[in-house]
């Protein structure tokens, strides 16, 4: 007999409360992460290292997020998401202390896993599985853009709060500030607490069930394949980009504001993503995002460098940022429904985080070989033209197992 009654499940609170607190940790999470890249300077400056060991640190944060996104990910379908919000929570708490008494590049990198770890459990990727699973279906992808709006309100707040500390107590005090004001999300991992519970016998499907059907499914696999992409575009232009604009002889304001516009754009671009379902297909979608993030690069490399353009191409491709993420997760529930919806998700951002990890290394040994961006944005053309067609030829439908459930 138990003792104590187990927490209600998560499914059945409010949308509006599931929403809301999913936001809310989401957007202080990512919009702290996303920061790193005003840190590049100053600490390379400071430990009187090159721009490699940061980048490389910033890249193993990337991979180990996207590892453990798996990893919460499971434990969010099949316990609840709470308990992996309060996990990494006190990782990224770890983190930052860490990375506030760096004095070698082991520190960078051991500060990196641990933000790699911290992110996992309080990102995006571990909260979709938690928003999916509460909204009806003709609901679900404007939910889940909701969690990236929420990112992009986070970055839009985060890099002058970030800047205005550096300035005021320098960066390695404002490193404590930052994790102070992650810990303020602590209390919101309640109302995502509690065992999710499956709606139907249809999703009453087994773990290694559900890893079989998808590593057979052919058009999760070009969905996996094209998330690379996106990770190693964002990740490479949101770490260096303030580099690059001082490299211009720019201000360094203009990096911080290029990139609070990103966050700002991102809101409008993922609110358009969330309502294109239901005029477009989601992987037509995808194709048109990752070509037009080709002529952003473009533009980078052959207008003028100035502060109206940084900004400007910023916000183009703030239109473009996470207007990925609730379409490229609405497909995996469209495949497979919603028992492993994270998990799923999860092993697709790995592979973003992946993309992540390689835009990091390449472009802080590429630099530092060549004292210039240029190729980086080349390769970024590339994979941009290679993803649009990856997304393409994917089949929007349900795998045959949830076909036959609902033609019963």
């Amino acid at each position: 007999m138990q003792k104590h009654a187990p927490p209600a499940p998560a499914s059945t609170r409010p949308l509006w409360v599931v929403v809301l607190a999913a936001g809310l940790i989401v957007g202080v999470a990512m919009g702290i992460r996303q920061v790193m890249g005003l840190y590049l300077a100053p600490m390379t400056t400071d430990l009187g290292s090159g721009r490699e060991p940061f980048s490389t640190a910033m890249a193993v944060a990337n991979l180990i997020w996207g590892i453990g996104a798996v990893f919460a990910g499971m434990i969010a379908d099949r316990y609840g998401a709470g308990r992996v919000v309060v996990g990494g929570t006190l990782a990224t708490l770890a983190g930052f202390y860490v990375m506030y008494a760096a004095r070698t590049p082991f520190d960078l990198m051991l500060s990196g896993v641990l933000l790699g770890i911290g992110v996992s459990g309080t990102g995006l990727t571990a909260l979709v599985g938690a928003a999916g699973r509460a909204a009806p279906s003709d609901k679900r992808t404007a939910a889940i853009a909701s969690l990236g709006m929420a990112s992009g309100i986070g970055a839009f707040v985060a890099f002058p709060y970030a800047h205005l500390l550096m300035d005021l107590v320098g960066w390695r005090m404002s490193l404590l500030y930052l994790a102070a004001t992650m810990a303020v999300v602590l209390p919101l991992a309640w109302p995502l607490s509690g065992k999710p519970t499956a709606s139907s016998l249809v999703d009453d499907q087994t773990l290694g069930e559900a890893f079989k059907e998808a590593f057979t499914h052919p058009s999760y696999l070009l969905l996996v394949t094209g998330f690379f992409v996106c990770g190693f575009h964002v990740a490479f232009y949101g770490v260096h980009l303030p580099a690059f604009v001082a490299d211009k002889g720019l201000d360094p304001s203009v990096g911080v504001w290029a990139l609070t516009t990103v966050g700002l754009a991102n809101l409008v671009g993922t609110y358009i993503a969330g309502q294109s379902g239901r005029f477009i297909e989601k992987r037509r979608g995808l194709s048109l995002i990752y070509f037009g993030r080709c002529f952003v690069f473009l533009g980078l490399l052959f207008l003028p460098i100035t502060p109206v353009t940084i900004i400007g191409m910023s916000a183009v491709l703030g239109l473009l940022w996470l207007s990925t993420v609730p379409l490229t997760s609405s497909l995996v529930a469209t495949f497979f429904g919603t028992r492993w919806m994270s998990m799923l998700f999860g092993v697709v951002f790995l592979s973003h985080q992946v993309g992540s990890f390689a835009g990091l290394m390449l472009a802080g040994t590429l630099y530092d070989l060549t004292s210039s961006y240029d190729m980086m944005w080349w390769i970024s053309i590339a994979l941009g033209l290679f993803a649009a067609a990856v997304h393409w030829p994917i089949q929007e439908r349900p795998v045959p197992r949830l076909a036959a459930a609902g033609a019963g």
